[in-house]
């Protein structure tokens, strides 16, 4: 069972024995595998409270469980979210032959609108990046994380969770582990490039003090950073930027994957670049790229109105 820093679940043996398989044959992320728990704690909590186990559930039962989430006003993200943990966990036990037939296979899934990424202009990058302090070294650990992330595109876990083996400076390139266990390499700019070998060669042992790490982003303990800190982080920088945005590194994310496609990038590339299994999930950011257009087409073309 995985490690929960506030709490454990006692989850029903069927469930426990999904979310290994979910963690070995599927490799999925810790984060995925904690959601999809959770997940199906509430649903098995819901059955024990009707009398009925899990594996007696019948459509009505889902019905009844996805209304009882609307009532507690779960937003309409989080119920998609339970109606494809619930959906995946019952074609497993299909599979697996540990039920005859699938209850969930026409549970709908609430409609969500189409959400566009956020992103930060060119000139709010430029403020972002330079906004940690190059004479402290924590300062200069920041500035070279955020150099990083947006050189980059990593994913927060992936960017806290960096080795210093992964990183050929030589080359200018980054080896990264995402989602599943999937590696890609990453090409990284000069800029981030400078930055990280200003923290590596000043100040990465001063905030060590004689401690030994693999990572390359270290904390004082010698451990790395955590998704949260590095959160907070970026806030703080935001704030001091006066970048009014609620930032998060998604959005750095979301910046670098729109500002590539602006200077011609083609979305495959981008793909690789960001990690996705799926083309369709790159291809949100022409949205935006059709979005913008729109925008300029309105604003300048003497006829647009």
């Amino acid at each position: 069972m995985l490690d929960f820093q506030c709490f454990q679940l006692i989850l029903e043996p069927l469930i426990q024995e999904y979310i290994d398989f979910c963690r070995v044959e599927k490799g999925l992320s810790k984060n995925t595998l904690i959601a999809y728990q959770r997940d199906l704690f509430r649903l098995d909590t819901f059955c024990t409270r009707h009398s009925y186990g899990i594996v007696d559930v019948v459509p009505e039962h889902l019905d009844k469980f996805i209304n009882s989430l609307h009532r507690e006003k779960l937003s309409e993200r989080s119920i998609a979210r339970h109606t494809a943990s619930i959906r995946n966990f019952y074609t497993y036990l299909l599979q697996e032959k540990i039920v005859t037939l699938n209850p969930a296979e026409k549970l709908k899934s609430p409609k969500l609108p189409a959400q566009l990424p956020k992103f930060l202009n060119l000139q709010e990058i430029d403020i972002l990046l330079a906004a940690p302090p190059t004479n402290t070294p924590l300062g200069t650990r920041d500035r070279a994380m955020l150099q990083l992330l947006y050189a980059t595109g990593l994913r927060v876990s992936e960017l806290v969770t960096v080795e210093l083996t992964n990183l050929d400076s030589e080359l200018g390139i980054l080896r990264v582990t995402g989602k599943g266990g999937k590696q890609r390499i990453v090409p990284v700019g000069r800029d981030a490039l400078d930055a990280i070998n200003t923290y590596l060669e000043q100040n990465r042992n001063l905030i060590l003090n004689n401690r030994h790490s693999g990572y390359l982003f270290v904390t004082s303990r010698g451990s790395h950073m955590t998704r949260q800190a590095f959160w907070h982080r970026l806030r703080h920088y935001g704030l001091k930027s006066q970048i009014y945005k609620k930032l998060t590194p998604h959005i750095l994310r979301h910046s670098f994957a729109t500002h590539l496609l602006e200077r011609g990038a083609d979305l495959r590339s981008l793909q690789l670049l960001l990690g996705h299994s799926d083309i369709s999930t790159t291809q949100i950011y022409t949205h935006v790229l059709r979005q913008r257009l729109r925008t300029v087409y309105d604003q300048h073309h003497p006829r647009s109105g």
